[in-house]
Protein backbone atom coordinates (compact mmCIF):
# COMPACT_ATOMS: atom_id res chain seq x y z
CA UNK A 1 0.00 0.00 0.00
CA UNK A 2 0.96 3.59 -0.97
CA UNK A 3 0.39 6.86 1.82
CA UNK A 4 0.82 10.02 0.39
CA UNK A 5 1.70 13.31 3.32
CA UNK A 6 1.23 16.45 2.10
CA UNK A 7 3.27 19.08 4.06
CA UNK A 8 3.76 22.86 3.33
CA UNK A 9 0.73 24.55 3.41
CA UNK A 10 -0.27 28.15 5.25
CA UNK A 11 -1.30 31.35 4.79
CA UNK A 12 0.28 33.54 1.98
CA UNK A 13 -0.24 37.25 0.61
CA UNK A 14 -1.85 37.55 -2.75
CA UNK A 15 1.39 37.74 -5.12
CA UNK A 16 3.34 35.46 -2.66
CA UNK A 17 4.83 32.21 -3.10
CA UNK A 18 4.17 28.53 -1.51
CA UNK A 19 6.08 25.30 -2.22
CA UNK A 20 3.91 22.49 -0.95
CA UNK A 21 5.38 18.87 -0.45
CA UNK A 22 4.28 15.00 -1.06
CA UNK A 23 5.92 12.37 0.10
CA UNK A 24 5.03 8.74 -0.98
CA UNK A 25 5.76 6.01 2.09
CA UNK A 26 4.88 2.21 1.71
CA UNK A 27 5.03 -0.08 -1.53
CA UNK A 28 6.73 3.54 -3.54
CA UNK A 29 7.92 1.38 -6.41
CA UNK A 30 4.45 1.04 -7.52
CA UNK A 31 3.46 4.38 -8.14
CA UNK A 32 3.52 5.97 -11.72
CA UNK A 33 2.41 9.45 -12.21
CA UNK A 34 1.48 11.89 -9.16
CA UNK A 35 -0.56 14.71 -9.69
CA UNK A 36 -2.28 17.91 -7.21
CA UNK A 37 -6.17 18.64 -6.97
CA UNK A 38 -7.45 21.29 -4.52
CA UNK A 39 -10.86 21.65 -3.18
CA UNK A 40 -12.45 24.83 -1.91
CA UNK A 41 -15.27 25.57 0.23
CA UNK A 42 -18.39 24.98 -1.63
CA UNK A 43 -16.90 23.68 -4.52
CA UNK A 44 -15.72 20.58 -6.11
CA UNK A 45 -12.34 18.91 -6.26
CA UNK A 46 -10.30 20.24 -9.15
CA UNK A 47 -7.47 19.24 -11.09
CA UNK A 48 -3.83 21.63 -10.54
CA UNK A 49 -1.35 19.86 -11.84
CA UNK A 50 0.21 15.83 -13.19
CA UNK A 51 3.95 14.81 -13.96
CA UNK A 52 5.66 11.68 -15.33
CA UNK A 53 7.27 9.26 -13.52
CA UNK A 54 10.80 10.51 -15.76
CA UNK A 55 9.14 13.77 -15.07
CA UNK A 56 9.17 14.92 -18.48
CA UNK A 57 5.70 15.04 -19.07
CA UNK A 58 3.56 17.72 -17.13
CA UNK A 59 -0.12 18.97 -17.56
CA UNK A 60 -1.51 22.14 -15.97
CA UNK A 61 -5.14 23.25 -15.31
CA UNK A 62 -5.86 26.63 -17.11
CA UNK A 63 -5.76 28.43 -13.87
CA UNK A 64 -2.81 27.74 -12.45
CA UNK A 65 -0.54 27.69 -15.97
CA UNK A 66 2.48 29.76 -15.78
CA UNK A 67 2.16 30.29 -12.17
CA UNK A 68 2.42 27.10 -10.36
CA UNK A 69 5.46 24.20 -11.40
CA UNK A 70 5.23 20.98 -10.54
CA UNK A 71 8.06 18.32 -10.29
CA UNK A 72 9.54 15.24 -8.74
CA UNK A 73 12.51 13.31 -7.02
CA UNK A 74 12.08 9.90 -7.22
CA UNK A 75 14.88 9.29 -5.01
CA UNK A 76 13.16 11.21 -2.38
CA UNK A 77 9.71 9.71 -3.39
CA UNK A 78 8.65 13.41 -2.90
CA UNK A 79 6.49 15.42 -5.62
CA UNK A 80 6.66 19.36 -5.21
CA UNK A 81 4.26 22.38 -6.08
CA UNK A 82 5.88 25.51 -6.35
CA UNK A 83 3.01 28.48 -6.56
CA UNK A 84 3.80 31.34 -7.21
CA UNK A 85 1.79 35.23 -8.07
CA UNK A 86 -1.03 33.29 -5.21
CA UNK A 87 -4.37 34.36 -5.53
CA UNK A 88 -7.63 34.70 -2.88
CA UNK A 89 -8.92 32.26 -5.81
CA UNK A 90 -5.93 29.57 -4.79
CA UNK A 91 -7.52 29.05 -1.26
CA UNK A 92 -8.02 25.66 -1.18
CA UNK A 93 -7.48 22.20 0.56
CA UNK A 94 -4.89 20.96 -1.78
CA UNK A 95 -4.58 16.93 -2.22
CA UNK A 96 -1.96 14.99 -3.60
CA UNK A 97 -2.45 11.80 -5.49
CA UNK A 98 -0.45 9.12 -7.21
CA UNK A 99 -1.44 6.48 -9.72
CA UNK A 100 -0.14 2.71 -9.85
CA UNK A 101 2.71 1.53 -11.93
CA UNK A 102 0.78 0.23 -14.30
CA UNK A 103 -1.07 3.68 -15.49
CA UNK A 104 0.79 6.44 -17.34
CA UNK A 105 -2.11 9.02 -17.67
CA UNK A 106 -1.15 12.09 -16.72
CA UNK A 107 -3.85 14.54 -16.90
CA UNK A 108 -7.20 15.51 -14.87
CA UNK A 109 -9.23 12.77 -14.35
CA UNK A 110 -9.53 11.96 -10.62
CA UNK A 111 -10.81 8.57 -11.05
CA UNK A 112 -7.33 7.65 -13.17
CA UNK A 113 -5.29 8.38 -9.24
CA UNK A 114 -5.33 4.92 -6.75
CA UNK A 115 -4.14 7.33 -3.81
CA UNK A 116 -4.79 9.88 -2.19
CA UNK A 117 -3.18 12.07 0.44
CA UNK A 118 -5.07 13.57 3.40
CA UNK A 119 -4.54 17.76 2.80
CA UNK A 120 -2.83 20.24 3.40
CA UNK A 121 -4.60 23.77 3.98
CA UNK A 122 -3.46 27.08 1.15
CA UNK A 123 -4.75 30.32 2.41
CA UNK A 124 -4.36 33.48 0.37
CA UNK A 125 -5.20 36.79 2.07
CA UNK A 126 -4.17 40.16 3.04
Amino acid sequence: QVRLVESGGGLAQPGGSLRLSCSATGSNFSINVMGWFRQAPGKEREFVAAISWSGDNTYYADSVKGRFTISRDNAKSTVYLQMNSLKPEDTAVYYCAAQKKISDYVGYASYKYDYWGQGTQVTVSS
